[in-house]
């Protein structure tokens, strides 16, 4: 299944894009895409449903706000340096285990709305990354248990300020938590509809020059270590976000480094999940679009 949630900032209602192409309505099935649906086994329901019910439920036709495809979570757990190129061109070692970092949910946008730049920020920078969406508990899973707690997939642009992140002292969070910096969507995809998860085509371009060009399988750590691993540590909630890393290509590793500015646009994808498509805008025009 391909689903989506549309419609105005906290007010999105949850939808499915057909086989065909068609996108429906289906607030009529009663539940938002959030922790208590995958809790009690709303993926199965929903596809029972749809089964049934698709043909009858309401078209979109008109031109809507998508929003981020799951409601917002209980934590978005980030995996930093999990691609060799990003690494090196960091200039960082290869890590021996996965980084963990977490990343605000209140910086949750659609993949389409417009990112604002915050204030005092100099250094917003980009990353492309393969988000995991947890469907059902986890906690100490083993490595060879890990699949049968993925809900699905979707795009997830790490947004990050370098200066707050790098030169502020403390954790990574400080860099990577602004309102709108965790672009989603703009589907949540079952994993039926992907295939191999480490075999997908990523990119991401700035004012339409590549500046990331890469796939999945190009993972130091893969999803089901990642997802284990994770688990060690912490209890992975229904809903919750795994963002699994970024290939090399970023701001801060160009020569002399780039970041963001007003006026730019940035666009990402990855193979099967669709793409994004942000204006970057200053904070002074900013509206707050967090989801």
């Amino acid at each position: 299944m391909k689903l989506i949630r549309f419609g105005e900032v906290g007010n999105e209602r949850p939808g499915m894009v057909l086989s065909d192409g068609s996108v429906i309505d289906a607030s009529i099935f009663g539940e938002d895409y959030d922790e208590k649906f995958f809790d009690a086994q709303g993926l199965k329901r929903l596809r029972r449903w749809a089964a049934t019910f698709s043909g009858s439920a309401p078209r979109l036709t008109s031109p809507v706000r998508y929003g981020p495809p799951v409601a917002r979570p209980s934590k978005i757990v980030c995996i930093g340096l999990n691609y060799h190129d990003h690494a090196e061109e960091t200039g960082l070692a290869i890590p021996r285990e996965p980084i963990l970092f977490l990343k605000s949910t209140s910086a949750i946008s659609g993949p389409f709305d417009d990112l604002v730049i915050p204030r005092g920020s100099s250094k917003v920078d980009w990353e492309v990354e393969l988000g995991i969406v947890i469907g059902r508990r986890a906690s100490v899973v083993p490595e060879s248990r890990a699949a049968d707690h993925i809900g699905g997939y979707l795009i997830v642009n790490d947004v990050s300020e370098r200066g707050f992140q790098l030169e502020r002292g403390g954790q990574w969070v400080k860099g990577k938590s602004a309102d709108g910096f965790a672009p989603m969507g703009p589907y949540f995809v079952t994993p039926d509809e992907i295939g191999n998860a480490h075999d997908l085509k990523m990119w991401l371009a700035v004012n339409g020059e590549t500046m990331q060009k890469s796939s999945t399988a190009h993972m130091i750590f893969g999803i089901p270590l990642i997802i284990s691993y994770v688990s060690q540590f912490m209890t992975l909630l229904p809903g919750d976000i795994i963002s699994t890393g970024t290939p090399s290509g970023v701001g801060l590793g160009r020569k002399p480094p780039r970041f963001l500015k007003p006026g730019d646009v940035l666009e990402c994808g990855i193979e099967g999940l669709g793409k994004q498509r942000q204006e970057v805008v200053p904070w002074q025009r900013g509206v707050k679009k967090t989801a």
